[in-house]
Parts: structure tokens; C-alpha cells; sequence
């Protein structure tokens, strides 16, 4: 299960914390993916703050913690404006980032860690070029020889390279050591149904899959916006051979207190 965390989320109270995660485990979720747990200057107060604390919980829930890094806020615009030149500067920035993100989570944070999240997702769009593919592939490597755990990416498909390249480049993150999301794409829509099957179909089995439990309701270039699927227990698992994850918690039906506090609660980024 991913946790995409939102400074509205302090809003919750220990004992709801408490709850979800019981209640997350009950529902069978084995593990938490977090996003991210610094996103800009944002790190959600940190050593001492409302999510490192909500996390203790989820691990005496029984969860296992896989740790989200750095998320620069700008990630897809910057992407989408430099030039060849400069793309490569720029991932080795943010991922160094997210390597110092790691190096403050081990010292002060007090929490055990089954893995590690980079929540810059690789979609087809940003990386449609071979030698962008094969650079995130090598600088992404990188960053795992330097980390003491397991290292999580994710991929999306938005049907600018073809459905065998999506599945090779996927599968040639898996055989360095990777582990690979793939995202189902079944609630941003982006893809007519038979188009976004033969993608799903492309992915090797070394991969999991994320079902995505939202229906997305925000136009092109608008701030995201969705609601959760109508019927959780409809979500379509590929029969096949692959791990699975929800994305994310607040559309879960025992996560929709973090949505509403999400929709109510200003997201002036202060904690």
C-alpha cells in the first residue's frame, strides 16, 4: 500500500493513526510504501514529527516500512523544460537529494527500514529516449550501491513508446537489483482500456503492479484531483504473477479520513 503524505495529514489524531493501520492490516497489507518524507523544504516535522511518530505505529502494526526519499516539487516541469545538457545534471541533483534524505532517516529518525522509495516515477513521457532510460537506469543503480536497503521505483505508460520497449526497460531495471511499481493507469485514464492492457500485459513478473484506487476528476494541466473507485472490492488483480500494491491510502475505505482532512485543510506546505 502507498501513503502519499499531505500536510493535512497532521490533522489525525495518534489513535486514528491507530486504527488505519490495524485496520490496514486486517485488510491484508503486508507493507507501506511512503511517498516521500521530504517534499521540497517540507519533511513533516521531521526526528520529532507527526509522520515519523504515525510510522512507529504502522510498524507495531505489524507493517513494514519501505521509506520514500526526495520529491522536488517542480520534478515535472523541470524535466519537461531542460535540454539534453542539462537532464543529466539534474537527476544527479535529485537523487542526491534523496541520498541525503536517507542519510537523515537512518541517523535521527529511529525507525526500521525494509526499503527504500525514489518518488521521481519514470513515465514514458519524461523518459521516451533510450539514452534517458539507460542514464535514470544507471544513476538509480548508483544511488543503490550507496543505500543499506532495497531500493523502489515506479513506472507509468502513457503510450509514447511502445508496449514491448515499456516491458524491457522494466524488466532492465528488475535485473539490476530494482524493484519495480508499475502503475495500472486504470484510474488517471489516460489510456483507452485494450491500449493500457497490452502494457499491463508487458510487464515482467520480476515487477509488481500498483492498482490505482481513484478515479481521477482533473483535466490536463489542472492540480490533481480524484475520488476513490466506487467499488474497492471491483479493483481488477492481473491474474498473472505479479506483486501488488493500492495506490493510495486516502482513497482506501479505511483511509478516507486523510481525504476528507485532504479536501478541508489548506495545503500551505508548513510542516
Amino acid at each position: 500500500m502507498f501513503f502519499q503524505p499531505s500536510v493535512s495529514d497532521k490533522k489525525i489524531t495518534p489513535e486514528k493513526w491507530r486504527d488505519i493501520w490495524r485496520d490496514s492490516k486486517d485488510n491484508g497489507i503486508n507493507s507501506v510504501i511512503v511517498q516521500w518524507t521530504r517534499y521540497g523544504d517540507i519533511d513533516f516535522g521531521g526526528k520529532d514529527g507527526w509522520l515519523v511518530n504515525a510510522l512507529r505505529d504502522a510498524n507495531a502494526a505489524g507493517l513494514d516500512l519501505v521509506m520514500g526519499l526526495y520529491m522536488d516539487p517542480a520534478y515535472y516541469r523541470r524535466l519537461s523544460e531542460i535540454d539534453a545538457a542539462a537532464y543529466d545534471a539534474y537527476l544527479q541533483y535529485a537523487l542526491g537529494q534523496s541520498l541525503k534524505q536517507a542519510e537523515v532517516i537512518n541517523a535521527r529518525w529511529n525507525l526500521p527500514i525494509a526499503g527504500w522509495y525514489v518518488p521521481l516515477e519514470l513515465d514514458d513521457w519524461n523518459y521516451s529516449q533510450a539514452s534517458q532510460r539507460t542514464r535514470a537506469k544507471d544513476l538509480l543503480v548508483g544511488l543503490s550501491d550507496r543505500l543499506d536497503a532495497p531500493v523502489h521505483v515506479s513506472t507509468y505508460a502513457g503510450g509514447k513508446v511502445a508496449s514491448q520497449v515499456y516491458g524491457d526497460w522494466i524488466d532492465a531495471l528488475s535485473e539490476k537489483g530494482l524493484h519495480v511499481w508499475a502503475q495500472d493507469g486504470a484510474g488517471t485514464g489516460t489510456l483507452p482500456d485494450l491500449v493500457r492492457q497490452s502494457y499491463l500485459d508487458a510487464i515482467p513478473c520480476s515487477a509488481g503492479v500498483v492498482l490505482e484506487a481513484f478515479t481521477q476528476t482533473s483535466g490536463a494541466g489542472d492540480d490533481f484531483k480524484a475520488v476513490p473507485v466506487d467499488d474497492f472490492a471491483a479493483l481488477k488483480r492481473p491474474n498473472q504473477c505479479h506483486e501488488l500494491a493500492f495506490f493510495e491510502l486516502r482513497y482506501l475505505p479505511w483511509g478516507r479520513d486523510l481525504l476528507s482532512k485532504h479536501l478541508n485543510v489548506s495545503q500551505a506546505p508548513t510542516s
